[in-house]
């Protein structure tokens, strides 16, 4: 905990460490390690390979998480009125529909006031979060 605050205030990784980048660390620390000890260069050769390996991944890593973390707005667009169609029965209890919106390549969970069934046209009356509250498109 005490060396979480201590990376939190020098900003080193996001948080105590990054989890992501460490992970990628240890597999290209064990691979190049295994390569090295595998072609006969010996122990110290390939503690020397794996550390030297695994810290250029580790920075790489890191980069490329705070490169992707400053890209991302961290907002949702609305999706209010945006078309769309149901992909699973929804209803009070919930749901799934997929949107007719820029950017929305994923299904969203929805819920609806009444049942709908599974291909109906659908427009979003309210969004919250991840999920959103369908009705079904009139005309």
């Amino acid at each position: 905990m005490i060396l979480g605050d201590v990376f939190d205030h020098l900003e080193i990784g996001d948080g105590a460490i990054s989890g992501n980048a460490l992970g990628i660390a240890l597999v290209v620390f064990g691979a190049s390690g295994a390569l090295a000890f595998s072609f006969d260069l010996g122990i110290g050769w390939a503690y020397g390979i794996a550390a030297v390996l695994g810290v250029l991944a580790y920075l790489v890593a890191v980069q490329a998480v705070r490169s992707l973390a400053a890209s991302s707005d961290g907002e949702q667009a609305s999706v209010v009125g945006a078309p769309g169609v149901t992909t699973a029965p929804t209803g009070p209890a919930g749901g799934e529909v997929a949107l007719d919106a820029p950017g929305e390549i994923e299904r969203r969970l929805a819920y609806a006031d009444s049942p709908l069934d599974s291909g109906i046209r659908i427009r979003v009356v309210e969004h919250s979060g991840g999920r959103v509250k369908v009705a079904a498109a009139e005309g």
